[in-house]
């Protein structure tokens, strides 16, 4: 006979408890808990195992597979996905609401459907009525492109066997259920039991998949990590609302490098690849003002140029002035600001300080320190930086300036845009064929160099 307890789920990590806990023990993340139902049959049921599913073979004895890519028709998104779609591969797509998710997968399952693939859309959220207003906007009405509104991932389970579609598209996966479970969609085991059977039934099919994925307040996808570890790709996409700017940028992927970026332009008939993101980044850069700066990012395989701007003003508040950041992380900026009152000697302990990098993206690597640090004083002090510099290096706790990764890719890439001098740590001259031609390379050794040459 059938009994019904329930458990508390962590929503973080899916750690599961009797009894309600403030903080959970595997995580520790606080008030993370949520009661479940849990449907336990009176005799446990084993699946059925072929004789051979636990032989083993010697690495050198497996055969290789050729990885067949399956194109999406959107450069930018290929070069996300390394180069395409791979068989069998589930891909999971994280965003906020009204990111671009929907708009982009629309696009390019129907330039797959429109080359002769049979495409199938699942929507657990939209009507067939929906997706054709939105697919007649994105221009991609296909004979070859089958939608269907259901949430069962059995029914759609066989509807696979019905249809042998060429790819499979879930939006999204927090709507989804199984009838194994007697919880709501979107809950913890839900969604980790849904992602599992899919992952199980398309791998054994050799099908690609396109798993969409709501995040939470926190910024990341809803749901367990555990989500995360079962599909082989996790690629976010990134922006702020007020700008036209997309980023999709990849977090895990089994196929191909990370972090890989790919930039977009949001646009009435949907999302435009940005082939040349350094360029857009730069194109309103303003002119003879003083906190402006040029900072050569890598990105993936991708060297992107993006301006950072840094404002100083006198602070109106008594031993409390402001310190922001956008598109970079806030500690870093209160690290290079302590760095540049210790070892520089500046006044900074009663100024408001904002740093923003334009256009609405964001980065994480060190890189930037050194145009970060520099706006700040030619803010601070009123100094306007040469428009035709870029700046390149990390910044250490003692005032001096580190080398960084693929040091060539940026001086090309700042070559390649009209930028006439590079600012670089002293350590790469170590580095041999520097590209140096048609460029003027500056070696610095610490903060102080970089301000006496620069100002």
């Amino acid at each position: 006979m059938a009994k019904t307890t329930t458990i508390f789920v962590c929503h973080e990590c899916g750690h599961q408890v009797p009894k309600w806990m403030g903080r959970c023990p595997e995580c520790m993340a606080w008030d993370s808990f949520a009661e479940e139902a849990l449907h336990q049959q009176s005799a446990p049921r084993h699946p059925q195992r072929s004789s051979d599913s636990s032989t083993f073979t010697p690495i050198t004895k497996v055969q290789s597979v050729v990885e067949n890519r399956l194109t999406t028709g959107i450069g930018e998104f290929d070069r996300v996905l390394g180069g395409g779609m791979v068989e069998g591969s589930l891909t999971l797509i994280g965003g906020e609401p009204g990111i671009g998710k929907s708009t982009l997968t629309l696009q390019s399952m129907g330039h797959l459907a429109r080359l002769g693939k049979k495409v199938l859309y699942v929507s657990g959220e939209e009507s067939g009525t929906q997706l054709k207003l939105r697919a007649e906007r994105l221009n991609a009405l296909s004979e070859n492109l089958l939608v269907c509104s259901e949430i069962c991932v059995e029914e759609i389970l066989q509807l696979l066997d019905k249809v042998d579609p060429d790819v499979l598209v879930l939006d999204s996966v927090q709507t989804f259920y199984s009838a194994d479970l007697q919880s709501a969609p979107g809950s913890i085991s839900q969604v980790r039991e849904v992602a599992f059977k899919i992952f199980q039934a398309i791998k054994h099919r050799g099908l690609p998949t396109l798993l969409i994925g709501h995040i939470n307040k926190d910024g990341a996808i809803a749901g367990p990590k555990s989500l995360e570890h079962i599909v082989d790709t996790v690629v976010y996409f990134e922006g702020e609302r007020g700008h036209a700017y997309r980023a999709l940028r990849t977090t895990k992927n089994r196929f191909g490098p990370t972090p890989e970026i790919g930039v977009f332009q949001m646009m009435p008939e949907g999302l435009v690849p940005v082939e040349n993101p350094s360029e857009w980044f730069l194109s309103e850069r303003p002119e003879d003002s003083s906190g402006s700066t040029i900072a050569a990012s890598l990105e993936g395989s991708r060297t992107l140029l993006v301006e950072v701007q840094a404002l100083v003003s006198t602070s109106s508040s008594i031993g409390m002035p402001r310190r922001m950041s956008t598109g970079f992380d806030a500690n870093r900026v209160s690290l290079l600001i302590a760095i540049m009152e210790k070892r520089m000697e500046f006044n900074l302990h009663g100024e408001d300080i904002f740093v923003n990098l334009t256009g609405g993206i964001k980065i994480v690597e060190p890189a930037l320190d050194l145009a970060i640090a520099v706006a700040i004083a030619g803010s601070f002090r009123d100094k306007i930086i040469d428009p035709l510099t870029v700046l390149v290096g990390e910044v250490g706790l003692t005032g001096e300036v580190r080398t960084v990764m693929q040091l060539d890719a940026r001086i090309i890439e700042a070559r390649r845009l009209g930028f006439k001098r590079c600012v670089i740590p002293h350590s790469a001259k170590k580095i041999k064929n520097l590209p140096d031609k048609n460029i003027e390379l500056c070696f610095v050794k610490n903060l102080s160099d970089v301000f006496e040459k620069l100002f």
